[in-house]
């Protein structure tokens, strides 16, 4: 009997032991630490800051850049700038397109006007030259269509939408220098407001002439007057 009751003491000794052990290999649970929202970080895209500062104000000098026109021939803006009055290019993303056949028709049927103002017209996309041929065509365009790939006039510009499309835009240059500075704007608004500040541009400079010749004609009669 003794026996007995020595081994069933034994036997619940080693059972407590063996719960003991299998509770000391479970691992304890870790309290979650609570994170400080102030360290989070929220993915945005970050803005180029140099992009941001090279891109053209009004005021600023056309960019010394040369592209291919839809013939493949080099267009050096700069010159081009220099060698007439009024420069207007207006962007447009894809050639071929609905809103963009509107925009390129909307500035042929101004081309008249803008010829006979001493305005030299361009529009420009990120198409190749063959795909701005085969616009001019279709459309009877009279003026160039330029290929922009790597978008190296329309980035400075700031007609670059991210991630790889065009803003319609149009800019206006008189005499080199960036007068207008039109951005997102629709094919209507693009080609009857290039139209209207090209008018507008005209006036002021028939009026600073009239206001210059009506200085001289009192200059030449106060000598007049000082002779007599």
């Amino acid at each position: 009997m003794t026996t007995k009751r020595q081994s069933s003491r034994l036997a619940a000794q080693s059972s407590t032991n063996d719960t003991a052990v299998a509770s000391n290999d479970v691992e304890t649970p870790q309290k979650k630490q609570k994170t400080d929202p102030t360290l989070e970080v929220e993915s945005k895209p970050v803005e180029n800051d140099d992009a941001k500062s090279s891109e053209l104000q009004v005021g600023d000098e056309i960019p010394d850049i040369v592209l291919l026109d839809e013939d493949e021939n080099e267009v050096d803006l700069k010159k081009v700038a220099a060698s007439t009055k009024y420069l207007v290019i207006f962007a447009y993303p894809k050639a071929s397109t609905p809103g963009c056949t509107r925009q390129v028709c909307g500035f042929q049927k101004n081309f008249q006007f803008l010829k006979d103002s001493n305005t030299t017209v361009f529009g420009i996309s990120s198409d190749s030259p063959k795909a701005q041929k085969n616009f001019i065509t279709k459309q009877g365009l009279e003026y160039s269509l330029l290929s922009d790939p790597s978008k190296k006039l329309i980035g400075p510009l700031g007609a670059k939408k991210s991630p790889s499309g065009i803003k319609r835009s149009h800019w206006i240059f008189v005499d080199s220098v960036l007068k207008v500075k039109s951005i997102g704007i629709s094919p209507e608004v693009s080609i009857n407001s290039a139209k209207e500040e090209i008018e507008n541009f005209i006036k002021k400079e028939k009026s600073k002439e009239s206001k210059g010749e009506g200085k001289e004609e009192q200059k030449n009669d106060s000598k007049d007057e000082s002779k007599d």
